[in-house]
């Protein structure tokens, strides 16, 4: 589709090599215990197919909004703990209050083609993540020696932080996974081949973060409903 070619995963060969992806593991819990897994399952096809294809995968996401840094109750545990129940395959939990500190770098170390690690909340670093510190970036990049980066979190490609585009500039082969490509296309198509009368309804509280998108939807709607 114009202006929406993006390598996907079919189109890299990571047999052997370390693939770092960034999923949206932003899950609901309760007690520790998730009360919806759909962003868990949602990631699955993209995570088996590099698995099936002998890539090294190492997994990062946030969760919640820590707001002091290391905080239990937002550890990726539980999400560990559903992947592995999940996945055909080895699934590793990197309890790293840095996220890329000793034991991940052990946890990486360690894998054989074709299993998964999952690294700790990338929220823990603060502003090193959400203020799209190079340090960060780099660091994470580096954890999978440079080679590969698959982008598969669409709720959080909106923003610029450490793990969903910083650590582009330091990896040799980028590429989108099978749940941010589902997203593109079907927005693309909806949104620059409508079929007409064209509603867009946006929810969500924050209007401000929205201004861009709803001055590009105005251009192509002919009704615009805001709620949230």
């Amino acid at each position: 589709m114009a202006g929406l070619n993006k390598v996907s995963v079919d189109d890299i060969n990571v047999k052997g090599k370390k693939v770092l992806v960034r999923c949206d593991f932003n899950v609901p819990l309760k007690d520790g215990v998730i009360t919806n897994d759909n962003r868990i399952t949602a990631a699955l096809p993209t995570i088996k197919k590099l698995v099936a294809d002998g890539g090294k995968v190492v997994l990062c996401s946030h969760l919640g909004k820590p707001k002091n840094g290391p905080e239990d109750k937002f550890s990726l545990a539980p999400v560990a703990k559903r992947l592995a129940e999940l996945l055909p395959t080895t699934v590793v939990f990197a309890k790293d209050d840095t996220v890329v500190g000793e034991n991940a770098k052990k946890a990486v170390a360690e894998m054989k083609d074709g299993e998964v690690v999952l690294l700790e909340n990338t929220r823990f670093r603060g502003n090193d993540e959400t203020k799209n510190g190079e340090g960060f970036s780099k660091e994470l990049a580096d954890l999978v020696d440079n080679e590969v980066f698959v982008m598969d979190a669409f709720g959080s490609a909106h923003r610029a932080h450490a793990s969903t585009a910083g650590v582009t500039k330091f990896v040799k082969e980028t590429a989108v996974g099978y749940l941010m490509q589902k997203e593109i296309t079907y927005l693309g198509n909806a949104v620059e081949n409508p079929v007409r009368p064209f509603v867009a309804i946006l929810g969500g509280a924050k209007v401000a973060d929205k201004l861009n998108v709803i001055s590009n939807l105005l251009e192509k709607c002919d009704t615009l409903i805001i709620g949230g």
